[in-house]
């Protein structure tokens, strides 16, 4: 869906995405009745439409579109993940976004990983970060360096850090159906999710105000993964999948390092700071609205 531009004016919402994936996508669609302009990134020109005009930003280069792009921006928000050699965002456009003269805030999708293991006991904003996994260590040097630019513009930075993501095509009634579900049980293993337009509608209140600090986006019941399943498998009229003890799954190195992470993330602030009301508080809302639209697929 193209972005159609309106008169611009002082006030006027110009948003540029660096990296128009899944929830940024959602972003830009839950904001494209009100921003004059959404214009985002894509590593190459694939032949789907995206969700705002698109410029190719490979993460390898800088790129003369994008810094011609940002000077007109007023509000940047960035979903590209960093590498082992840091954020390449920074690495590539720091000083175009440094003399973007328009700018005015800058939005960062993290993730609750920087948290690291505290052993299933809730966490908040206030909580020291112990990333036990590399690609979380990346995270919060990454949040750190983007605090450390928008304390050098001026500008405000707004850090989300977010749970498991679900919605549309990601969720375990599609996992059930293409039989990849499993329903892997380690007692007291909990986990927090976050339905794809929860973001959206929290990011977009946090750029509608200005906001800035750091903020979870998560719902209000961190869940057993297996309880999920069983959940799906209903609302399905399927037989949930056995239970597998951790001991005897089979998982990939990815896999097994989710699991050995454990907490409970408190989304106070996100409804006491911006006044967010989750559209799915739990995955029982948000999985039910999924099956019951027909969007899971």
């Amino acid at each position: 869906m193209s972005v159609a531009p309106h008169a611009k004016s002082d006030s006027a919402v110009r948003l540029f995405v660096f990296g128009l994936g899944n929830s940024a996508s959602t972003i830009a669609r839950e904001l494209s009745g009100e921003a004059a302009s959404v214009v985002g990134t894509v590593r190459t020109l694939a032949a789907e439409p995206t969700a705002a005009p698109a410029i190719v930003f490979d993460g390898l280069h800088p790129s003369p579109e994008v810094t011609a792009a940002l000077a007109d921006a007023t509000h940047l928000l960035v979903s590209i993940p960093p590498g082992e050699t840091g954020d390449p965002v920074l690495a590539h456009h720091a000083a175009d976004i440094l003399e973007a003269p328009r700018l005015r805030w800058i939005g960062y999708l993290s993730t609750v990983g920087v948290y690291g293991d505290h052993g299933g006991a809730w966490v908040d904003e206030s909580t020291p970060c112990h990333p036990g996994q590399p690609r979380s260590r990346h995270r919060l040097a990454a949040e750190e360096a983007w605090q450390a630019l928008a304390a050098r513009k001026g500008v405000p930075l707004a850090t989300f850090r977010l749970a498991g993501i679900y919605g549309p095509g990601r969720n375990a009634l599609a996992s059930l159906a293409d039989g990849e579900a499993r329903r892997i049980v380690k007692p007291g293993q909990v986990f927090n999710r976050i339905q794809v337009e929860d973001i959206a509608g929290a990011v977009a209140a946090a750029l509608r105000l200005g906001a800035d600090g750091i903020f979870n986006l998560a719902d209000d019941e961190p869940a057993p993964p297996q309880d999920v399943v069983a959940f799906a498998a209903g609302l399905m009229g399927v037989p949930a999948p056995p239970e597998i003890p951790f001991a005897e799954a089979s998982l990939s190195p990815m896999g097994r390092s989710f699991y050995s992470e454990n907490r409970r993330v408190s989304n106070a602030r996100l409804k006491r700071e911006l006044g967010v009301a989750l559209r799915f508080p739990t995955y029982r809302e948000g999985l039910a609205a999924l099956w019951r639209t027909g969007a899971w697929r």
